[in-house]
């Protein structure tokens, strides 16, 4: 059986932010989550409010999609709610916008009309967030929102090494820094991106060098090399098995 990817995710402190912009935050990953399941085979859903998985079979392509998630949610633009001025949760969410784990390993079933997916990828991805979660705590302790388990422990420590230094990049990044990286990764040029956002490009060129884009390029080639070659090799091996 092909191994896929499932990246379930978390948003931090959802739940700290007013009525308004807690609907207004779903509704925009809504349509994000849609323009996933069409480009990378997905199938995407929310659950329990403000929780994601997705499951594509393209599980190379999972940290590209893991950051254009966490960029588009830290790019979203929440209300300037005195409240939120002292509030360490709502200061979370605009720092790290949402905690992924990337689970790598096989799905023995799919079944969107029933909402059902199943298999070790997406025990792996899910009982990771459970045990990381900071629902319903009052002090909030993140020490990593981005992270790829499975049974290969050689991938993993190849994999979060990798994830731990974009994570630094993106956590540092303002909101419209991760606006360039969220178009960026979606293909956009930059050309494109000064255009539709009315800036010129030597400035989204500084932004771009500011959040690192060249080293998380980097980072996500060298993921995607890896993952094909090792689906690659485990076929070889079962098919000679």
């Amino acid at each position: 059986m092909s191994k896929v990817a499932v990246i379930s995710g978390d948003i931090l402190a959802s739940t700290s932010l007013d009525e308004r912009d807690r609907t207004f935050v779903i509704e925009q990953l809504q349509t994000l989550l849609n323009k996933i399941e069409s480009k990378y085979e997905a199938y995407c859903r929310i659950v329990q409010g403000d929780y994601i998985e997705c499951v594509t079979p393209h599980s190379e392509k999972a940290i590209e999609i893991a950051l254009i998630l966490k960029s588009y949610i830290k790019a979203l633009p929440i209300s300037n709610n005195p409240r939120y001025e002292n509030d360490n949760r709502v200061k979370a969410f605009r720092t790290y916008g949402i905690r992924i784990a990337i689970g790598y390993g096989e799905i023995n079933r799919i079944d969107p009309e029933q909402e059902i997916i199943d298999g070790e990828a997406i025990y792996m991805s899910g009982r990771f967030l459970k045990e990381h979660s900071t629902h319903d705590k009052e002090r909030m302790n993140v020490r990593t929102t981005l992270n790829f388990i499975s049974k290969n422990e050689h991938l993993n420590d190849g994999f979060n090494s990798i994830l731990s230094l974009i994570e630094v990049l993106i956590n540092k990044a303002t909101a419209k820094q991760s606006d360039v990286l969220y178009r960026k990764l979606i293909g956009q040029t930059e050309n494109e991106i000064a255009k539709q956002t009315n800036v010129s490009q030597p400035v989204i060129n500084r932004q771009s060098t500011s959040i690192g884009w060249n080293a998380i390029e980097q980072g996500m080639m060298y993921y995607e090399k890896v993952i094909l070659q090792n689906r690659q090799n485990n076929f070889e091996w079962t098919s000679r098995h």
